[in-house]
């Protein structure tokens, strides 16, 4: 049994201190905490309701920059309306999905809202997605419409014939470019709605705020991804909550964001933060870190999305005399490490850092409410505790009566929230998916908790730290990565015996770095790495190909057929301590190519990005 639970008391919340700023947030904030928990239990607002009241009372206020465009939120009121009303005359009601594959721009804020204010879920898909996963998302839910963008057009034309469309109306294509001809079966939506009313429609009076707004894409054990639920409650709560207590915004504000709307921090803390108080979203088709802080300083954003990935590339870079002469005032995102918070507060003179932690279908969250350093912040949304678990088992440890046994202060376990009541585990679209995240008779027999998938530190004072993830899934790039699905891209090639995916840490490196194991059929020497190379590129998004290839004889399992990933994950990469034949793929190379001592010290070195 391996129990790891390191203490670190450098990581834990100083207790006057927090009694301190808890006593002044409960005095400033909290009666509005407790007008948030009266919203799910009106059950009565929604992401259009909001919208429209917007409309009258920020009705000459900016709510989208974008490029060179930008839309008040009357005139952005109007053609949602006029998208609303279209799909209305086509049918469309409270409940039926809409299928959604456009990058960052206008028009998805358009087709997402008008969906809102129908009552109409968004199936949101995740515009990296290549061939298997594509067909995958889009045919893991029905839909009444699926709205492409142009930009996304090649992509699903690979794989239309795969798509069911048995309950598919009509096919939409919203230009981008123009490069493009209107593609045969699909309507131009933009000049469709153009003429249309742009009345308010009445369906958004029955859309409640339990109601499901959003179907998001999530990494699971089953490899591919699954479809996540996301209710108006979820997205509003979250919105008025870190912008009204953490960030503190008014209609004067604006919220930039470089993170791709299908992503859960987008979508249900940057721009619901910002829209809940009348001020502007300012967007960014993909994240540059060249052009960050230019975007950041054009449209005047006193707040930015990120994932810590993004703090880790704004950092790497050199640094710039004007770095710290700039509007933000508070970020809002996960994932911000803590070898760099301090660092990146000062040299960019943030002073308020909005972390939280919460996955996009988990029922609990963390947030940074009172703003202390190097924490996901103050536990929201129900009851959780941090368990210790077993990493050679895979599963939480129970004492004799099994019992669950949550870990002391300043110690490491698996990060576990009840479901019950308002914080019920609302799930996926695939009934033994959500079954599988349950943990059953976990502290008292009936009891049911949502396993996060996730190892924390306790820091006290209903504060936590992340730390790691756990199982089938790692972080890279700002994504989930699904070693289950890996592993399936890659045993269907035809010179692989057997594999498995893992991530692994690098040094001063976000995340873990996906790395395979391969037991080929045939001598290494004749592995086609270059086939193999464009086999990943046509069926796995770019942040899920694996940076590093290791040629194994065999595969080590556990007495349940389960590969032995964490000594493969121990051994890391370093060519010096082993023996098997290592490859790696460097950005200045189109294919894997041998992982010498010279390419490890530079890695090590970061002399490039991998």
């Amino acid at each position: 049994m391996l129990d790891t639970t390191k203490q670190e008391e450098s990581n834990l919340i100083d207790v006057p201190e927090f009694n301190k700023r808890f006593q002044e947030f409960a005095k400033t904030h909290g009666g509005f905490v407790q007008e948030l928990v009266n919203i799910s239990v009106e059950n009565k607002i929604s992401w259009g309701s909001i919208l429209e009241e917007n409309a009258i009372k920020y009705a000459n206020k900016t709510a989208i920059k974008f490029e060179n465009t930008t839309l008040t939120y009357q005139i952005f009121n109007e053609k949602v309306n006029q998208y609303a009303n279209y799909f209305i005359s086509l049918g469309l009601k409270k409940g039926d999905v809409v299928k959604v594959l456009i990058e960052n721009r206008v028009e998805f804020l358009l087709v997402y809202t008008a969906n809102a204010k129908i009552g109409v879920i968004s199936s949101l898909i995740n515009t990296d997605l290549r061939k298997k996963s594509l067909v995958h998302s889009l045919n893991l839910t029905p839909g009444k419409l699926i709205i492409i963008g142009e930009e996304c057009f090649d992509v699903f034309n690979e794989i239309k014939a795969d798509i069911i469309l048995s309950d598919v109306q009509q096919l939409c294509f919203i230009h981008d470019s123009g490069e493009t001809d209107l593609p045969e079966g699909f309507i131009d939506l933009p000049e469709t709605v153009k003429n249309l009313p742009t009345d308010n429609p009445s369906t958004t009076n029955d859309v409640k705020t339990q109601d499901v707004i959003a179907y998001i894409f999530t990494s699971g054990t089953t490899g591919l991804p699954k479809a996540a639920l996301l209710s108006h409650a979820r997205v509003i709560g979250a919105g008025y909550g870190f912008g009204r207590i953490i960030a503190e915004f008014s209609s004067d504000d604006t919220m930039y964001i470089p993170l791709p709307f299908f992503h859960g921090t987008a979508l249900m803390t940057g721009w619901p933060s910002i829209f809940t108080n009348g001020g502007a979203l300012a967007i960014a088709r993909k994240f540059s870190v060249s052009h960050f802080w230019d975007d950041v300083r054009k449209f005047n954003a006193t707040g930015f999305n990120y994932v810590g990935e993004i703090c880790r590339y704004l950092m790497n870079q050199p640094p710039k005399p004007n770095d710290s002469d700039n509007p933000v005032r508070v970020v809002i995102g996960n994932g911000l490490r803590p070898e760099i918070w301090l660092d990146f507060k000062k040299r960019f003179k943030i002073p308020v850092i909005g972390e939280f932690y919460g996955a996009s279908e988990g029922n609990g969250a963390f947030a940074n409410v009172l703003n202390f350093d190097c924490t996901c912040g103050y536990a929201f949304g129900g009851t959780y505790a941090i368990v210790r678990y077993d990493h050679e088992e895979d599963k939480p440890i129970r004492n004799k009566r099994g019992v669950m046994r949550k870990v002391k202060r300043g110690e490491v376990g698996l990060a576990i929230f009840e479901s019950a009541g308002t914080n019920t585990f609302m799930g996926y679209t695939d009934e033994d998916a959500t079954k599988a995240k349950l943990f059953h008779n976990v502290f008292k027999e009936g009891d049911v908790w949502f396993n996060s998938g996730d190892l924390m530190r306790n820091q006290g004072c209903s504060h936590a730290q992340f730390v790691d993830r756990l199982g089938d899934t790692f972080r890279w790039k700002g994504h989930n990565v699904s070693t289950t699905e890996v592993e399936q891209v890659l045993n269907i090639f035809d010179q692989v015996s057997i594999s498995s995916a893992y991530g692994i840490k690098i040094p001063l490196t976000d995340g873990r770095a996906g790395m395979a194991a391969i037991v080929s059929k045939s001598n290494v020497e004749e592995f086609d790495l270059k086939r193999l190379t464009s086999h990943f590129n046509d069926n796995l998004a770019p942040y899920a190909i694996p940076i590093f290839l290791r040629f194994k004889s065999d595969l080590s399992t556990t007495h349940t057929f389960k590969f032995k990933k964490i000594t493969l994950k121990k051994e890391g990469f370093n060519p010096e301590e082993i023996e098997d034949p290592l490859y790696i793929k460097v950005p200045y190379k189109p294919d894997y190519i041998p992982l010498t001592k010279k390419i490890y010290e530079r890695i090590l070195n970061q002399d490039f990005k991998l």
